[in-house]
Parts: structure tokens; sequence; C-alpha cells
């Protein structure tokens, strides 16, 4: 069952929590592909130097300015996107990142996508996961309870564990913040 609106409009920590075990699925023309969520990092705007939303709104990050439920997609190191869910109220700038899927859907499209046989190397890392989902710049804004892009329950099962966020040192203090949860022991992380 698809995830309704008002999961979304809940604080980043939480929804980035309850986000391990559930389902990111992509519908496009050339076929649908998702995985199961077993790494997450929230981003918790004005109280967080490592969020975008940090000093404030800006072109780049005024979905992060909305409501709960829309996708935050940006471009790193000129060459990898990455796929983030908006959560709180319009107003809040919070933000989940995904890091890692456990692909279950759709996983040779993924593999033709990625170039890569190996189901570990398909969504073991922000980049890779939005690359196998067929994530484009033009998801940026995209309705997390549309047809396009959409997070669903599952009966999926684990532990969750915190630990501090990956290659965010430059946010000082905020660095260490334990706002990365996991799949305890899932094989699929993107990081140990």
């Amino acid at each position: 069952m698809k995830l309704e609106r008002e999961f979304y409009l809940r604080d980043g920590l939480t929804v980035a929590r309850e986000l391990i075990g559930k389902k990111l699925v992509t519908n496009l023309p050339d076929g649908a592909a998702g995985g199961i969520i077993v790494e997450a990092e929230a981003y918790m705007g004005k109280l967080d130097a490592a969020a975008h939303s940090y000093r404030g709104e800006t072109e780049r990050t005024k979905i992060f300015f909305g409501a709960g439920g829309y996708a935050y997609v940006y471009l790193i190191y000129g060459m990898y996107l990455c796929t983030n869910v908006v959560a709180n109220v319009a107003g809040v700038p919070e933000a989940v990142l995904i890091r890692a899927l456990e692909p279950t859907d759709g996983v040779e499209l993924m593999r033709r996508r990625r170039g890569k046989q190996n189901l570990r190397e398909l969504c073991s890392g922000p980049g890779k996961l939005s690359q196998a989902l067929g994530v484009t710049k033009n998801f940026y804004g995209a309705d997390f309870c549309g047809e396009e892009i959409f997070i669903e329950t599952t009966d999926f099962q684990a532990e969750v564990a915190a630990t501090k966020r990956i290659n965010v040192d430059y946010a000082g203090e905020a660095a260490n913040y334990p706002w990365r949860f996991v799949a305890a022991g899932n094989k699929f992380l993107s990081v140990k």
C-alpha cells in the first residue's frame, strides 16, 4: 500500500527511521523498478549544518521548505543525483536522503540502467540507486503520493540502527549526529 501524505508530514528523524523497510518504486515508460529502503539519513534544516536548508531558502532548496512528501533531487560531484524525501510541514525544512536499497523489482531494468550485473552494486549508494531507478533532475518536486515515484509499505523486518551520517565532515558538530538509519547487518548498505 502506498504511503499517504500524513506519513511525510512528521519530523525528519521519525520519517527517516520509519522509511527503513519501506519500498521505493519508480514507474516509468520503460518499466517499474524498486527496492526496500535499507539506509536513510535525516537532514534537519536550521538545526543541522549538514542540511542544504541550514542557511535558508534558495532556488535550489525551495522544495525543502514545502510540505512533506515531495522529492528533493540534486546533483553531487557534478555527476550523481541524490533522491531525498521532504519531511515535515511547510516552513520546516527537513528531508531524508535515501542512501541504499535492497533491489526487489525490475532488477533487469536496473542492471541495464546501471550497466552492472552484481545485485549489490545496483543500489548501494544514493547516486547508484537514483540511476538504477531512472531518477533524473526532472524528479525535483515530484509527489511521492503520485504514480511516477512512490513509497509502499512492506512486510520487511529488520532491526533499525542509528549511526553518524556519511560524507558530512564539513558540518562541524552536526557531522556526529546519529541521524543515519540502517537495516542492521543488511548487505546492501552503502557503507558498513
